[in-house]
């Protein structure tokens, strides 16, 4: 098996460079992003049939405030009569890339050097569409109708903006959505030689905070110093978010330890690219304050250019403020905690708007069974032996919980096709191309056992 999936790792490669180079940014509202994103799933569905699935469609549903979500993929392979039905989960769109002359190389156009392929998604999560249609490339053609597993293939369009419409599509199609186990390809490696099993997902809330403090602009000069202006009460309002050490000031949410696994600080720090002098924030385990407890980001703001900048006291201004919510955080709960806080250290009497524009809830889970062992199996040797950790994640993945919802006896498994040299979401993302042959060598292999045929 592993010798047939390597002799199709080339057109593996290749159809993962043609998805990289559409740009299906989800969180843009442009025509083009959304042209884009459209083309991405016609071309995952293509993959799909040409891989042997009988039954793929193209499928867009409701986002909660009645607009239409972006594409998804959703392809079926009956179960045989006795035989478990397996969900395999990735998604196709991708983060926005940024400044393009920021790159190394174009976004767009993916890139190998030193082993590694270059471009916006080609990790995340393009290199996880490839590692489940490169294993149904690798069993499909040997399965009659009485052989192998059921399979359903989900792969979402707007994962990297929230996944607003993927309630209504769950709901839509639950009763073609029952599934034994789900395989999710979405997540991180602890290292390109030592595979992982995600064992917990922090959750998402994203809130969009809006400050004012005059009805219109002013000439600084003329007001400055007596009369505050947004973008200071912004300033100080987003700045008591955290205390003296960084750590999130918010009252009243979730925090609990994470395992204790080998890493440490020196190792945090080149992975993460952290430059010389510049310390960490947070107290406790370096594990905790990036699994298991709650982070805010400050992903965006709302301010005067600087191509536009005059000496003006702005009347408001905005943030885009996402937190991370420890497993066993409530979403509902942590945003009534968020914004309280927010509420109580506004400084000047200033006019606060809080709006929620994202969520998903966390994930825990590591339940012992047939399937998580076949995944242990599976994934030790497809990294020549060497045995998986089972780590937590303090990224979000909010399909998990969605799915749990519509089966909530099925095994979850959250796989990755990162590592910490990924750089997912950030400038020069890449893909380990030994990662990647290591990913479809294991998801063909944990296929197989499923089937009971290895």
């Amino acid at each position: 098996m592993r010798e047939r999936v390597r002799g199709l790792l080339p057109a593996a490669r290749a159809d993962l460079e043609a998805l990289v180079r559409i740009p299906s940014v989800s969180a843009s509202s442009t025509p083009e992003a959304r042209a884009a994103v459209a083309r991405s799933a016609e071309v995952v569905a293509g993959l799909l049939r040409d891989a042997g699935m009988p039954e793929v469609e193209v499928l867009t549903a409701r986002c909660p405030d009645g607009s239409p979500g972006a594409p998804a993929v959703l392809a079926r392979r009956p179960a045989p009569a006795g035989a478990p039905t397996v969900l395999l989960y990735a998604h196709h769109d991708v983060q926005p890339a940024g400044r393009p002359e920021r790159w190394s190389s174009p976004p767009f156009e993916p890139t190998e050097r030193d082993g590694r392929l270059f471009g916006r998604g080609t990790a995340d999560d393009t290199a996880g569409v490839l590692a489940h249609v490169t294993a149904l490339r690798a069993l499909l053609p040997t399965w009659g109708p009485a052989d192998g597993v059921g399979v359903l293939v989900l792969v979402e369009g707007e994962e990297e903006s929230g996944s607003p419409s993927l309630p209504d599509l769950l709901a839509t199609h639950a009763d073609r959505l029952a599934a034994d186990v789900v395989v999710v390809a979405d997540s991180d490696n602890w290292s390109v030689d030592v595979p992982s099993l995600t064992t917990s997902l922090r959750g998402l809330l994203e809130l969009r905070v809006t400050v004012a403090t005059l009805d219109h602009p002013l000439h600084s000069g003329i007001y400055g110093g007596a009369v505050p202006d947004a973008t200071m009460a912004l300033t100080v309002l987003l700045a008591r978010l955290w205390d003296d050490a960084g750590d999130l000031a918010v009252e009243g949410l979730v925090r609990t330890e994470a395992e204790d696994l080998p890493r440490t600080e020196e190792e945090l720090r080149r992975d993460a690219g952290v430059l010389p002098g510049v310390g960490l924030v947070g107290r406790g385990s370096l594990l905790s304050r990036t699994w298991t407890r709650p982070s805010a980001t400050v992903v965006a703001t709302d301010a005067t250019p600087l191509a536009e900048a005059s000496n003006t006291l702005a009347a408001s201004a905005t943030a885009l403020v996402s937190v991370r919510l420890a497993p066993g955080q409530d979403v509902d709960a942590a945003e009534e905690a968020v914004r309280a806080h927010l509420a109580e250290t506004v400084p000047f009497g200033a006019h606060l708007s809080v709006t929620r524009t994202g969520s998903g809830r966390p994930f825990a889970g590591d339940a012992p069974g047939p399937a998580r062992d076949a995944a242990d199996w599976a994934l030790s040797l497809a990294w020549d032996g060497a045995a998986p950790a089972h780590q937590g994640m303090g990224g979000s993945i909010p399909v998990v919980a969605e799915l749990l919802d519509v089966m909530p006896e099925a095994a979850v498994l959250v796989t990755g096709v990162e590592d910490p040299d990924t750089r997912a979401h950030g400038v020069d993302e890449s893909l380990s191309l030994l990662v990647l042959e290591r990913a479809c060598v294991a998801h063909t292999l944990l296929l197989a056992r499923l089937a009971g045929e290895v």
